[in-house]
């Protein structure tokens, strides 16, 4: 296990450099298009390089190692994770897949296997959709998936999508000619911090993924009449924010009530010309619905939908519900994620099987490739926090069931 220990230290050494780049001083955030964001890229492609990869950046940001195999017409695996953050982020999310893969390759490289399949390496660039709200991004320009309409979107300066892209290098022209066409692809595989605490209080290093839950979020604004917050009697008022207050009350209760089917978080809140002294006129929110039930999915965006306008009736107030990104929940492949489940056995560890809460790259590479993940314990499931965390020993375990499962893989597709 020493070696495996060792490994695990590099791979730490390198989250640590990676976390040291960010746009502010005193917290981890690198944000797609940033200087910070490609600071950390050219760092990312540097080791990639340095590992004997045929590395580049592609035209939205991804970062992209590919370790190309003797086979004629051999199928591609593309190990994958992120590398932008929320504010004020962890140094684990996302990261730990990318650089954990970039061992395996080293390794593999080292030791002169003969694989009968091609792997690509790839730091997304844009997961958590932070600043222009769209997640995904380089994960729907790899797969062929990507909507041109986004490129007219802006960021909170004004900055349109495509101009972030020429920032950076990129041609928004040539984003077709960046995916993997669907015939490509051999699987993916993605290795992630867990983001919740079910490992942490199992005391078990890792866990196989065998779903995503699909998640809805939306924008609601809520328009009232502003007034003057000493003249306008309680009785007669339109405020917005009662409004909005309201229902975020209502969206929690409800999910409470279905607490095992479904989640619901309001995390943006804003007040038009906000004054102590003025009664809001106008407050937008956020609301992320997420669920590995389609049908309850549905039923609760349905349920709140109605629930939301009957307070807002109520209280005369206009709601405008405006559905801003959606995504079906995800099943993972069972022919990837039981040679994922052997590795586990392999390396001496139960196979634990959970559904993962958060969203992932995985989530549109499934429309066109099988798709298995790996969950990696973390300290009290805490993630998108400062906090966040993962052991040397954890990492080694994941480390070791990686490596066996490109064994695994290699043996189940080296076809004469």
């Amino acid at each position: 296990m020493d070696s495996y220990l060792n490994r695990a230290g590099n791979i730490l050494n390198r989250i640590a450099a990676l976390a040291d780049i960010s746009e502010e001083p005193h917290c981890i955030t690198r944000t797609f298009g940033t200087p910070a964001f490609m600071t950390g890229c050219s760092k990312v492609l540097s080791w990639m390089q340095e590992a004997g990869l045929n590395a580049r950046t592609d035209n939205i940001g991804n970062v992209r190692g590919r370790w190309q195999c003797s086979v004629p017409g051999a199928r591609t695996l593309v190990i994958a994770s992120h590398i932008d953050t929320v504010r004020n982020a962890g140094k684990f999310d996302g990261p730990l897949g990318v650089l954990l893969g970039l061992d395996v390759i080293t390794q593999l490289k080292e030791k002169a296997v003969q694989l009968p399949f091609n792997i690509e390496l790839i730091a997304f660039s844009d997961e958590e959709g932070v600043r222009f709200h769209t997640t995904y991004l380089g994960s729907t320009v790899l797969t062929g998936r990507f909507d041109e309409a986004l490129l007219n979107r802006t960021d909170a300066s004004g900055i349109t999508l495509q101009e972030a892209i020429r920032t950076m290098g990129g041609d928004p022209g040539q984003l077709a000619a960046d995916a993997l066409l669907p015939g490509e692809w051999l699987g993916y595989f993605e290795a992630h911090i867990e983001q919740g605490p079910v490992l942490y209080e199992q005391q078990t290093p890792v866990a196989v993924v065998t779903g995503i839950a699909g998640q809805v979020r939306m924008m609601l604004t809520f328009a009232g009449m502003s007034g003057h917050a000493g003249t306008v009697p309680m009785h007669m008022r339109q405020d917005a924010l009662c409004a909005a207050a309201a229902c975020i009350l209502a969206i929690e209760q409800y999910a409470l009530e279905h607490k095992e089917q479904v989640v619901a978080t309001t995390g943006i809140l804003q007040i038009s010309n906000a004054a102590s002294n003025v009664i809001p006129g106008e407050v937008t929110c956020s609301l992320d619905l997420r669920s590995a039930d389609p049908n309850m999915l549905l039923t609760a965006y349905n349920i709140l939908q109605e629930r939301c306008a009957e307070i807002c009736r109520q209280r005369h107030i206009t709601l405008t519900w405006q559905v801003v990104q959606e995504t079906a929940p995800v099943t993972c492949d069972s022919v990837m994620s039981g040679a994922l489940e052997q590795a586990i056995q392999d390396a001496g560890y139960d196979v634990i099987r959970l559904t993962s809460g958060a969203g992932h790259d995985a989530v549109p590479v499934s429309a066109v490739s099988p798709v298995c993940m790996l969950f990696v314990r973390c300290y009290k499931g805490i993630s998108h926090h400062p906090q966040e965390n993962v052991d040397a020993a954890d990492l080694a375990a994941a480390i070791k069931v990686a490596d066996f499962f490109i064994h695994r893989l290699t043996g189940l597709y080296n076809h004469p």
